[in-house]
């Protein structure tokens, strides 16, 4: 641990930082806009009864709602004008990039560098809105049906309920979805990555209280509390040096004459990470194993007896929910790696600027040698996010701790961290560069 700090002074220059005035208005501007964040995930959808929608929660909290929950920071358990987070943003985004792959159009517009780009994200942006009206429908639809121990969840339930609370749900997704495009721009790191980072880590506290809480009242042991702490040092540890792992393809470029001057004759290398799905795989998999308990936990026992029955088997900490939660796992991190990178495009464009793997012939071997290279790193990837997830997993269902210990907040949690902190590097050594770049400029003036 030791190491690890010194490593991480090292490598930010502090003096340099107390010197960088643009990095320190981009770390304000994020600050300000997460504190702005964070404020619209307390103001209430009109027409909720917070109590109610308080007492209905923490009686569904164990299925999908929980982990929501933990990704909107807490908004949804309030049926704050937040609740939806920007989870339809994500959804949108991984759609379109799905529909990359079938869709002649979209995979030219993929193509066509940032013209495209900008294309692109504007078919996610409406996907997002259309996805997020769908989604605040429901829930508008389901908050009416909602009874407490205190009452309705509304106070006045009908079509005018619905229509407030799909604008105003749709209208908060949008708006944070413009808040981490801003962060992105002026900001420091990927605005969506932070904010989800941040509802996750403001519910930390409470879920480390709550933890602290059964120690005193005797449900959990002090040991028990102690390797829970040590276990989530360690998978961070895990989690950290997995993410930078990475497998350096070497590749050559040979030399060029161009009139009376060489160029090329160079080696470069072409990194593949060893988890190029990141934490898709996990949310996908929790989604669809968690959406039967949701829709058993909302009809309260009266649905049908196959779903009572699918319930039962597909608790947390069952020996079939662990099976079919690390199977789900591993087939994400191969369907989503598999539309995040093509091996047959990589190879193209590596013969079209003359690179070439050392041993490989270029155009169809090379594509077979980079997806045989990609299925080995995906494997021991999966394997790698199976166990993070699964070994929380268990503890969470044996021992009632809160999803926030649970492997797929770690992920992003140590991943955003990681991303944001290379990015304050990037912007550290840029400063640097721009001081050197003025003291050679006022040197040679003088000179």
């Amino acid at each position: 641990m030791a190491s690890a700090v010194e490593q991480f002074a090292a490598n930010i220059n502090f003096q340099a930082f107390g010197k960088a005035t643009e990095l320190k208005n981009r770390l304000w501007f994020t600050l300000g806009a997460l504190i702005v964040y964070r404020l619209g995930t307390y103001i209430p959808v009109p027409g909720i009864d917070p109590s109610v929608m308080k007492d209905i929660f923490q009686q569904n909290a164990g299925g999908i709602l929980g982990m929501f929950n933990m990704l909107a920071g807490g908004a949804l358990q309030r049926m704050t004008i937040f609740a939806l987070n920007i989870m339809p943003y994500i959804t949108s985004s991984i759609i379109v990039q799905l529909l990359t792959t079938v869709s002649p159009h979209l995979e030219q517009l993929k193509k066509e560098g940032e013209v495209g780009r900008k294309k692109l994200n504007q078919y996610t942006r409406y996907g997002t809105v259309f996805l997020a009206a769908i989604q605040a429908y429901g829930i508008s639809v389901g908050l009416e049906g909602m009874i407490g121990s205190a009452g309705s969840a509304v106070s006045d339930p009908g079509l005018f309920f619905r229509f407030t609370t799909v604008i105003t749900l749709v209208g908060g997704t949008m708006f944070l979805l413009w808040l981490g495009e801003q962060i992105t721009q002026r900001g420091v790191g990927n605005g969506i990555s932070l904010i989800i980072f941040a509802g996750i880590v403001a519910g930390l506290p409470n879920a480390l209280a709550g933890t602290l809480e059964l120690g005193r009242t005797g449900a959990l042991s002090t040991f028990f509390i102690m390797f829970v702490l040590v276990m989530v040092v360690a998978v961070v540890a895990v989690v950290v040096f997995m993410e930078r792992a990475q497998r350096r393809i070497v590749v050559h470029y040979p030399k060029r004459q161009v009139g009376a001057k060489m160029f090329g004759g160079e080696s470069s290398h072409l990194p593949l990470k060893l988890n190029t799905a990141g934490v898709i795989p996990p949310i996908f998999a929790s989604s669809i194993l968690l959406m039967p308990i949701t829709v058993a936990s909302f009809s309260a026992g009266q649905g049908p007896e196959w779903l009572q029955i699918i319930t039962g088997y597909l608790a947390h900490g069952e020996p079939l929910y662990m099976l079919i939660y690390a199977s789900a796992i591993i087939f994400f991190c191969f369907f989503y790696t598999a539309i995040v990178f093509n091996p047959e495009d990589t190879a193209d464009n590596l013969r079209k600027y003359g690179g070439i793997i050392p041993g490989i012939r270029p155009g169809k071997n090379t594509a077979k040698y980079l997806d045989d290279v990609l299925t080995r790193l995906t494997m021991i990837g999966s394997l790698y996010l199976t166990g993070v997830c699964l070994l929380p997993e268990i503890l969470i269902a044996r021992n009632a701790l809160p999803f926030y210990f649970g492997g797929t907040s770690l992920l992003i949690c140590v991943t955003v961290t990681m991303d944001t902190v290379a990015q304050i590097q990037s912007h550290l050594i840029a400063h640097q560069y721009e001081g050197l770049i003025k003291k050679a400029k006022l040197k040679g003036r003088r000179g």
